[in-house]
């Protein structure tokens, strides 16, 4: 279904794989006593650096990049949950999970580095990477089991 029900689906499994990677960051933070820096790129200012560069904007004080990044956040990771929806109700759950993970990935590994200005994915810092493969795929796994509940 890819009409309103399948968007509204979309957006609330998108919603809620939001809510899921980020309280997973919080955890991931807590067990690995990061002392509150950035644990990826994601967990960083490069999304609102990037959406800075798509829309034009050269400066903005931190307190308006920090809310552009709560916007790129919720806004993109609530709307990106429609992607999993749509590839849901084309094939088996466990397929889409996994497609839908590795565009996640790729499109982190690509975007980044070219609206980002962070290095290609292959010269990130283990810790990072590693971090972001978990974290992209505990996105991936809750928008696939919310989207896949509400079918």
């Amino acid at each position: 279904m890819t009409g309103r029900l399948g968007v509204r689906r979309g957006f609330t499994a998108g919603l809620a794989a939001t809510a899921a990677m980020t309280a997973s960051y919080g955890i991931e933070r807590r067990l690995r006593h990061s002392g509150g820096g950035p644990l990826d790129y994601d967990d960083s200012t490069v999304p609102s650096h990037a959406a800075m560069v798509v829309l034009g904007i050269h400066r903005l004080d931190r307190r308006r990049q920090r809310q552009l990044g709560f916007l790129v956040h919720w806004g993109y990771g609530s709307a990106m949950g429609w992607v999993r929806t749509l590839l849901g109700d084309r094939m088996p759950p466990a397929a889409a999970d996994g497609l839908y993970w590795a565009g996640l990935m790729a499109m982190a590994g690509t975007l980044f580095p070219l609206l980002g200005d962070t290095p290609p994915p292959w010269r990130w810092k283990p810790d990072v990477l590693a971090t972001s493969l978990f974290q992209h795929g505990v996105y991936a796994v809750v928008a696939g089991a919310v989207s896949d509940r509400l079918r």
